[in-house]
Order: structure tokens, then C-alpha cells, then sequence
């Protein structure tokens, strides 16, 4: 049981996990734990099960997952934590080999937007240059006029999965977290291919952790809300996806291998500013705020910026 998380102290950015305020980094506290015990090779033994880097981590599966924890029990005992306030939060995910999204995914959002339900998932991606943490900016480009919110709870793939069946779909799910799948609605509309509005540098907000699946046993009972400088706009719950974590789990993995470290953004609610009457949209300086019930809050501000971001280049 853990929140998952990247942070940055100086120029570096490791994995860690977040408990009560104070941040433990986990492969340290790995490598302090088995010095403890006696155990030779140390720093290569947690290279190798409790690497700094939270997709490698998750590609160690649920024996790296375990030993994770049990470097969390070390620190929390020995007094090994960093205070929240002396580090940057980052992403949970980091350069992911794939960002699946899933449009018109709850019926609200599909009747707001004037269309049927539909047979199959409405699939697209987005790209890891468009990620940014819950304490970072959401870039306002000129390019734009139509900056759009989308609240959306996503899933993060554990283990390698191809042609899994839905009744064993929750096996290679690692967690879960929040997205602000950002759109450019003037661009994503310039042609019937969305790409061109979901793929802004700085577009997918995600966070403020990744929840290990063992705390949410059912993902399909969360309420999940937006809201843009206090006035709520979004409210739903995931009981209402047309296509939920179980059926996509297996729809994209007989398309797709699945990796570890992979996010799938499961849709949005109703109430996007596309859809309002009349339409509004994201301004310099406006507060977009999701919770997602049992993961927490993801917080960010727009900033108009005079040009694209540029985006760092950090662990995957």
C-alpha cells in the first residue's frame, strides 16, 4: 500500500513514496534497509529490485512492489524521510512508452457532446511531452484560444499484458492516478483526427501519486469532480463509464502490448467548457482543480506562456 511518486531535489528526480507529508526515496531507503541486515552487494541488490526510477519499479512487478514496501516500513522506523516542503513533486509517470486516452466514455459527456454511445472505445494517445506534475503550470500558448479541462481518473499498467481477459484485467494494473487531459478544441477540430488538440506540450497535467491498486479495490465506485477557481464543473462517478478498467484492459491489450509504466486515461465526465452554453474556456491565471475519490487532488494554474514549453528532459 503506497502513494507512488517522482520528486526532484535539484536536478535529479527519483522515485519515492509520500506518507504523511514527508517523502521517502525509496531505492535509498532499500539500499539502508539491506546494509542494516548485513547484506553484501547492497547498492547492486537495489539496483535491481527497488531501482530509482518508478517505471523500472514497476517493471519489477509485484516482488519489486513488496520490497518497495518494506523500504518505506525501514525509513518511517529510522527517521529516513525528506520533508514534502524541500522537494518538487513530479509526475507519477515519467516518459511512458504509451499514454492511451478513451474519448466519450461516460454517457453524460456523450450526450453533451451530441453523440450516440458508442460500440467500440473512441481511442487516441497523447505523448510524453505533454506531461507536467500537479505542482507545475499548465502552458497557455498563443496558438490556442480554446484551452478546454477534461477530468479524467486513469490506470497505470503493472505488467506486460497482451489478449488478457477482463476477468484477470485487474493482475496487470499497478495503480491508479489523475489526468487533466488539457485540449485544444479550436485545434483538435481543424480536422476529424484529434492529435493536433491533445498533444500540446504541458496538456496532461497528471497526479499528485499513483495509488497502488491494493487501495482501491474497485475502481468503478469513485466520485471524480473539477472545478475551475472554485465553481464546479465536472461531477460524476466511474460507475457511469460506458467501457470501464476491466473491458479496457482487454479491448487495448488485443490491439496492443501493454508495458509496464503505460497510462490509460479512462474519459471525461460532462461539463467541459466546449459544451456549455455559453462556451468557456481556460484564461491566464485560472485555478483547475480534480479530486478523484481515494486518490486525492490534483491541482494546477494556467500561465499563458509567449511561445510552446519547453519541456525537460528527466528519468523516464
Amino acid at each position: 500500500m503506497m502513494k507512488m511518486i517522482n520528486y526532484r531535489l535539484g536536478d535529479v528526480v527519483r522515485a519515492g513514496c509520500i506518507v504523511d507529508n514527508q517523502v521517502i526515496d525509496l531505492h535509498q531507503a532499500y539500499v539502508a534497509r539491506l546494509r542494516a541486515k548485513g547484506c553484501p552487494r547492497a547498492e547492486q541488490l537495489a539496483a535491481a529490485l527497488v531501482p530509482p526510477n518508478t517505471i523500472e519499479l514497476l517493471e519489477g512487478g509485484e516482488k519489486s512492489l513488496e520490497e518497495a514496501q518494506k523500504a518505506v516500513e525501514f525509513a518511517l522506523e529510522n527517521g529516513l524521510v525528506i520533508d514534502r516542503a524541500n522537494v518538487k513533486i513530479e509526475a507519477p509517470i515519467l516518459k511512458p512508452n504509451k499514454i492511451v486516452c478513451v474519448g466519450h466514455n461516460y454517457r453524460e459527456h456523450i450526450l453533451e457532446m451530441k453523440r450516440e454511445l458508442p460500440e467500440y472505445p473512441v481511442i487516441f494517445a497523447k505523448f510524453s511531452n505533454t506531461i507536467i506534475g500537479p505542482e507545475d503550470n499548465i502552458p497557455l500558448p498563443p496558438i490556442t484560444s480554446q484551452l478546454d479541462y477534461e477530468a479524467e481518473f486513469a490506470f497505470v499498467i503493472g505488467k506486460r499484458a497482451r489478449n488478457v481477459k477482463q476477468a484477470d484485467a485487474l493482475e496487470y494494473v499497478a495503480g491508479y492516478t489523475i489526468v487533466n487531459d488539457v485540449t485544444a478544441r479550436d485545434l483538435q477540430r481543424r480536422t476529424i483526427q484529434w492529435l493536433q488538440g491533445k498533444t500540446l506540450d504541458g496538456s496532461a497535467p497528471m497526479g499528485p501519486w499513483l495509488v497502488t491498486k491494493d487501495e482501491i479495490p474497485d475502481p468503478h465506485s469513485l466520485e471524480i469532480s473539477l472545478s475551475v477557481n472554485g465553481e464546479e464543473r465536472q461531477r460524476s462517478n466511474t460507475k457511469n463509464l460506458v467501457f470501464n478498467v476491466h473491458y479496457l484492459v482487454e479491448f487495448l491489450s488485443h490491439i496492443m502490448t501493454l508495458e509496464p509504466g503505460d497510462v490509460i486515461c479512462t474519459g471525461t465526465p460532462g461539463g467541459v467548457g466546449v459544451a456549455r452554453n455559453p462556451q468557456v474556456f481556460l484564461q491566464h491565471g485560472d485555478v483547475v482543480r480534480i479530486e478523484v475519490e481515494r486518490i486525492g487532488v490534483l491541482e494546477n494554474r494556467v500561465a499563458a506562456v509567449s511561445s510552446q514549453v519547453e519541456v525537460e528532459s528527466s528519468c523516464r
